[in-house]
């Protein structure tokens, strides 16, 4: 039998295990169970597939979603590992055949839904040999502390349990907190699991949050210089998803569109036209995106702020899934909390349980802490996580990529707190607009309405700018000094801290950015001017060494060879596969194996074609 490492080089095509696979894969073949939380492009799925491939009898994969499903098989298929899923996606012979092929004995791993197993006793080979290992991939399902909570899940449990003998269990996941992970070993029953956590970060991806005061324009500022790269935009709502699919086809992107409200049909052709390289840019709901494989996301924008931390860094880590450097940019406006609040307000999982309610909006607390702060942004999110990162910055985030000064603002502290007591006094309370145009002097209807304009602190902060003063209040609402109360629509309450403020017995510090003439965007900067990302945040070589032309070349034979076999790009071979080829120039059999994903199957099956390829180019 072929050893992991083996395994590893011939059917993966790389030399070396990353962080945490090792440890998983021997755990499994040693028979222990295993919880890995791993962050997206860490290399999770090879923790199971290895051993899969190593164990006797056919391993079961329980996977939440049928796109998720068909990735991982068609990616396991091309690199020579018999596969199937089993899903409402096939037709009536393709079902027939997968049957036959599991009773044959000709699968070695089979992709099922959490779903079917609660309709139908799972097909086993013809010899009734139980699955020696049985997985749950996306674990963080079974938790209702989670972000993606599936009822389905709770199930899972009694199907294991229900096997004899009890197989080998893994669960993995990319996000988890430490609440969701007791959760998951918890109600997935695990015995004694090995527990591998490799991390949260991923130095490849810069994150950046903008605050601009026209979205659309931000949004066509962003994507000008980026038409041949792909990317997903996120939005919070299918109106929103409409309004800019609809924007940005008519500023002449190809761009897909994804969202419940669709019909099935098209929004499978959408799904397979952004996999396919079809349409380079899709715009979605968070409806898009689980288990999606798709390795040369170069960015991904969140045109509204999600709900919480974690349902942000799954789908912000959706980019640069094979190591090469990506975008995440978060474009934030206040009214992003209201819209939130109301779906939190509304949603059914949490309508009659008053703790969800509460867990949920704290969670978006979070998330607002993470927008409107100064701080670097990847402390912020590894720190949520429960991470301890230095303190030092991370030198690759919008944040530490702005120069700051420590600014006092103490007095502006004190006014913004008597503008909220004064308020308190007269029994009234408002949000966060209302507070800064009160100490602007605003003479608007409500104002005079509710006689606002004869408080003490009315136009104290006339001179001041709105976002400012905004920006202080939202300091002040991070340090605890300020509260944001309510539902539907919070409102601005005295918090905790305010008297030392108030009595001057602590004076207050908060970095600002400094005044500077417009500046070309981070983000922007670290790209070639052709738009091509060069680098990865895995690989030493420097731009400068790889061949641009080849690059293209290889990818255009790429796109040509996946629209034969009807499989996205990245299957038959990813980005960072194609950079590695240009950078090595390999010129024969044995030096094309030598390539980064470069299996024996894919050696085989597509090594001629893009050596002659190479060779052209000399």
């Amino acid at each position: 039998m072929a050893d992991k490492l083996e395994i590893l080089r011939s059917r993966f095509g790389y030399d070396s295990f990353r962080p945490g696979q090792e440890e998983a894969i021997d755990s499994i073949l040693g028979g222990r169970d295993v919880l890995a939380v791993m962050p997206t492009g860490a290399g999770k799925s090879l923790c199971y597939q290895i051993p899969a491939m190593m164990l006797p009898g056919m391993t079961v994969v329980i996977s939440p979603l049928i796109s998720l499903m068909k990735d991982q098989v068609n990616a396991l298929r091309a690199s020579g590992c018999r596969a199937a899923f089993l899903n409402s996606s096939l037709t009536p012979a393709e079902y027939r055949q997968t049957m036959a092929d599991i009773r044959g004995g000709g699968v070695k791993l089979l992709y099922v839904a959490p779903e079917r197993l609660q309709r139908s006793n799972l097909p086993m080979p013809d010899d009734n040999e139980s699955p020696p290992l049985v997985v749950i991939d996306e674990a963080h399902c079974v938790s209702q502390w989670g972000h993606d909570f599936r009822t389905s899940y709770l199930e899972i449990a009694d199907f294991i349990m229900g096997i004899k003998p009890r197989p080998i269990t893994g669960a993995f996941t990319a996000t988890a907190t430490p609440k969701v992970r007791e959760d998951i070993g918890r109600l997935l029953r695990l015995r004694e699991p090995l527990y591998v956590h490799t991390g949260f970060d991923r130095p490849n991806l810069y994150f950046e949050v903008r605050k601009p005061a026209n979205r659309r324009a931000a949004l066509l500022e962003y994507l000008a210089g980026r038409k041949t790269l792909s990317g997903i935009v996120y939005c919070s709502t299918r109106k929103a998803v409409d309004e800019v699919h609809e924007m940005l086809v008519a500023e002449g992107f190809a761009c897909a569109r994804y969202h419940a409200g669709l019909e099935d049909d098209e929004r499978r052709r959408n799904q397979d036209d952004f996999l396919y390289d079809r349409k380079t840019v899709m715009v979605a709901t968070n409806a898009f995106g689980m288990g999606i494989d798709k390795s040369n996301v170069n960015f991904v924008i969140h045109y509204n702020m999600p709900k919480n931390i974690e349902s942000y860094y799954q789908e912000a880590g959706r980019a640069g899934r094979d190591g090469s450097r990506a975008d995440c940019v978060l474009l934030y406006s206040g009214r992003d909390v209201h819209i939130n609040e109301y779906l939190i307000s509304g949603d059914d999982d949490t309508d009659c349980d008053p703790e969800l309610l509460a867990h949920n909006r704290e969670l978006l607390r979070q998330m607002t802490f993470y927008a409107t702060g100064n701080e670097c942004l990847r402390h912020r999110m590894l720190s949520y996580f429960g991470e301890n990162p230095p303190s030092a910055g991370c030198g690759n985030c919008s944040n530490c990529q702005t120069e700051y000064e420590e600014a006092d603002v103490t007095l502006e502290a004190r006014k913004i707190i008597s503008c909220v007591y004064r308020l308190k006094q007269r029994n009234r309370s408002f949000g966060k607009t209302m507070i800064v145009d009160i100490l602007r002097g605003s003479k608007n209807e409500k104002i005079k309405r509710f006689g606002l304009d004869t408080l003490s602190v009315w136009g104290i902060m006339s001179g001041e700018n709105a976002r400012r003063i905004r920006g202080v209040i939202d300091f002040l609402i991070d340090g605890g000094f300020l509260e944001a109360e309510g539902d539907e629509y919070p409102v601005v309450a005295i918090g905790r801290g305010c008297n030392d403020v108030i009595t001057e017995k602590r004076r207050l510090y908060m970095k600002l950015p400094k005044e500077k003439a417009a500046a070309e965007s981070p983000s922007r900067s670290r790209r070639s001017p052709s738009g091509l990302d060069l680098g990865s945040g895995n690989e030493n070589q420097s731009d400068g060494e790889m061949d641009t032309a080849l690059y293209e070349r290889l990818k255009a034979l790429r796109r040509e060879i996946a629209t034969r076999e009807s499989v996205p790009a990245y299957i038959v071979f990813s980005d960072s596969s194609l950079r590695d080829m240009c950078r090595r120039k390999p010129e024969s059999p044995s030096q094309f194996s030598a390539v980064k994903g470069v299996g024996s199957a894919k050696l085989e099956k597509y090594g001629e074609a893009f050596l002659d390829a190479i060779r052209r180019e000399r």
